[in-house]
C-alpha cells in the first residue's frame, strides 16, 4: 500500500510541476503583464511600468481593435451556425441508413486532415483567384461576370466560407458519435405510434444532442476565439481590416507589423485576457441555456 502511494506521489509530482509551469505560470504571468507597461514579452521584470487599467482602456478605445471583435464576433455567430448547420445535416444522413456511409464520412472529414494552411492556399489561388480560379471559371459557363472575391468588400465572406467548409467534417463526427449513442429502440417504439421522421428528429434526436451541442459550441468557441491561420493566408503582406481578429492583431501589437511600429506586450496581453474572458462567458451562457442532465437510456 505504501509503495502504491510512493508511486502515485511521483507520478503526480511531474505531472502537477509540468501544469504548473507549462499553464498556470504563463496564465498568471499574462495577466500580471497586462496591468503593466512591458516593451517586449522576454524584457526583464525590473524594466516593467505599472500602468494600472490604461492598457484595457486604451485597448477599447482603438478602432481596429474594436473592428477585430466585430469580425470574430461575426465568424462566432454567422460561422457558428453555418457549421452546426451542415455537420448536423450530414450527420442525420449518414444515420439515416444511407448506403456508402464510411466513404462520405471520410470525404466530408478529409479537410481537417489537410494543413489549415494549405487549405487556406488552396482556396485563396485555386477557388477565389480572380483570373483562373475555379469559382469565377463556374460563373463564366452562365455568362457571367468574374469577381474579385479577394477584394475589400467579398474577403471577409470569401474567407468565412474557406473557413466553415474545413470545419464541418470535424463537428459533423461529434454529432455524429451523439446520434449513434441513442438506442434504435427509442426510434422503433416512435416509428409505432406513427411519427415521421422529421417528428423523430424534432421530438428525440434534438433534445437527446443536447450535451453533444454543448460539447460542439465549446469547441466551436475555443477554435473561432484563436482564429490565425486563415487570416494571415488571406492577407498575407498586410493584415486588413476588413479580415483582422482579435489574435492577429495580438500578435502585430506584440511583435511588431507594418501598422505596428511600436511593439507593446502589456497591451498584449491585455488583449488574450480579454479574449480568456469572453471565453470564460461564453461557456457560462451555454451552461446556462443548455442544460445536459444525464439521461438513462
Amino acid at each position: 500500500m505504501r509503495k502504491s502511494k510512493s508511486m502515485i506521489v511521483c507520478f503526480m509530482t511531474a505531472a502537477v510541476i509540468t501544469l504548473l509551469f507549462m499553464y498556470v505560470y504563463p496564465i498568471i504571468r499574462t495577466i500580471i503583464m497586462s496591468f503593466f507597461n512591458v516593451e517586449s514579452v522576454t524584457a526583464s521584470t525590473s524594466t516593467w511600468s505599472l500602468a494600472g487599467l490604461k492598457n484595457y482602456i486604451d485597448l477599447y478605445a482603438t478602432s481596429i481593435f474594436r473592428t477585430s471583435m466585430i469580425n470574430i464576433l461575426k465568424i462566432w455567430l454567422i460561422g457558428g451556425i453555418i457549421t452546426m448547420f451542415f455537420a448536423l445535416l450530414f450527420a442525420v444522413i449518414l444515420t439515416s441508413g444511407v448506403r456508402f456511409k464510411n466513404f462520405f464520412r471520410a470525404a466530408i472529414y478529409l479537410p481537417n486532415v489537410i494543413s489549415a494552411v494549405a487549405m487556406a492556399a488552396m482556396w485563396r489561388y485555386y477557388v477565389f483567384n480572380a483570373r483562373f480560379g475555379f469559382l469565377n471559371s463556374f460563373l463564366e459557363l452562365f455568362g457571367l461576370d468574374a469577381v474579385n472575391w479577394l477584394d475589400t468588400g467579398h474577403i471577409f465572406g470569401s474567407m468565412l466560407v474557406a473557413y466553415c467548409f474545413g470545419s464541418v467534417g470535424y463537428f459533423m463526427l461529434i454529432f455524429l458519435s451523439g446520434i449513434e449513442r441513442i438506442p434504435s429502440d427509442i426510434y422503433e417504439a416512435a416509428m409505432i405510434d406513427g411519427t415521421n421522421s422529421f417528428q423523430k428528429f424534432r421530438y428525440i434526436t434534438l433534445p437527446l444532442l443536447r450535451g453533444v451541442f454543448k460539447t460542439n459550441l465549446t469547441f466551436w468557441s475555443v477554435s473561432t476565439l484563436t482564429f490565425f491561420v486563415w487570416t494571415r493566408m488571406f492577407s498575407p503582406t498586410e493584415t486588413e481590416n476588413t479580415t483582422v481578429v482579435p489574435v492577429v492583431y495580438l500578435y502585430n501589437v506584440v511583435f511588431g507589423s507594418k501598422g505596428v511600429t511600436q511593439v507593446d506586450a502589456g497591451r498584449g496581453a491585455a488583449i488574450g485576457v480579454t479574449l480568456a474572458v469572453c471565453m470564460i462567458l461564453i461557456y457560462a451562457i451555454m451552461n446556462r441555456l443548455i442544460k445536459d442532465d444525464d439521461l438513462e437510456f
